[in-house]
């Protein structure tokens, strides 16, 4: 008897890779549902993987690729709007999420991992986060046993945070998010994807929301300062006014890609931390590693001028 598929739709983005890489080596058949999938090029023979294309907003696609799932993790995201193409946070975090999970239900799968964010809020003066909050309402509401997994900050091998702070390195000043004093818990990607791989086992599990940080809990500029020790970088740190960042973000937005936004600037003004009467790490038997151990693969080969 043939063990039907994970199916992990966002399954070529950064986190999505690594959970199609954790269910590879646990031995586990994988969908990749993307809009433009692609195989991994680290596959070897014997690999169960295959793909779909599939876009949250066309129901005739997600249903078809949710045929013969036997678990579903959703890790499909979206970090900048694209009004004009239909991308926005509502369709891909609120209509999008509750129509995979609708379907899921409809398909008969039990195991669904909805992937979110810490820091959710209804009432968040960003956009982005009220619709991850939105979303998670509207997931729950379709399938009530789906589990709710919100990850603090990522970062690991070609990552785009540590890749932002690598950019910021090469200016003579290292500018901070005000003064720096914003406390996050940054976590691995693979810490992540393995706790996601975990929690779409078919074993009961008592809680349905987890938060998943980092073992530290660490200043903007701690991190700031962990990474330029690394770099061996010596630069000045310079506070810099939230409202200079804001108005950077809203002259970068015209930019197909903008490297800052409004989003990202409301979200370093408050602090990441996993709350309280969650799942943790803790609660999957797991240790994740800390940012400074992990430096020296996550920056392989990386060094910038002093």
């Amino acid at each position: 008897m043939h063990e039907a598929p994970t199916t992990v739709f966002g399954g070529t983005g950064f986190l999505g890779r690594a959970i199609v890489r954790e269910l590879v080596e646990a031995g586990r058949p994988v969908r990749i549902a993307a809009r433009r999938p692609r195989l991994p090029d680290w596959l070897e023979a014997g690999d169960r993987v295959e793909t779909v294309a599939c876009d949250l907003r066309d129901e005739q696609q997600v249903a078809t690729a949710l045929v013969g799932s036997g678990a579903v993790i959703n890790a499909a995201s979206l970090y900048t709007e694209r009004p004009r193409a239909g991308l926005t946070f509502e369709t891909i975090h609120v209509t999008g999420a509750e129509r995979l999970a609708r379907l899921a239900r409809q398909a008969g799968v039990s195991r669904l991992v909805h992937v979110s964010g810490i820091g959710v809020a209804e009432h968040s003066p960003s956009a982005y986060v009220r619709a991850r909050f939105a979303g998670e309402r509207a997931v729950i509401n379709a399938l009530p046993k789906a589990i709710l997994l919100r990850p603090s900050v990522l970062f690991g091998p070609e990552d785009a945070f540590l890749t932002a702070l690598m950019h910021l390195a090469r200016l003579p000043a290292f500018p901070l998010f005000g003064r720096g004093n914003t406390r996050l818990q940054p976590v691995h990607v693979d810490d992540v994807a393995r706790a996601a791989v975990r929690l779409s086992e078919a074993r009961p599990l008592e809680r349905r929301l987890f938060e998943l940080g980092g073992p530290e809990r660490l200043s903007y500029r701690q991190i700031v300062e962990q990474v330029l020790a690394h770099l061996a970088c010596r630069r000045p740190l310079l506070p810099v006014p939230y409202a200079a960042w804001r108005l950077a973000a809203v002259l970068l937005a015209p930019l197909p890609s903008p490297p800052l936004t409004r989003d990202q600037v409301i979200l370093m003004q408050q602090d990441t931390l996993v709350g309280e009467d969650v799942g943790t790490f803790d609660d999957l038997g797991s240790l994740p590693r800390t940012l400074h151990d992990s430096l020296p693969t996550c920056l392989a080969g990386r060094r910038t001028r002093t």
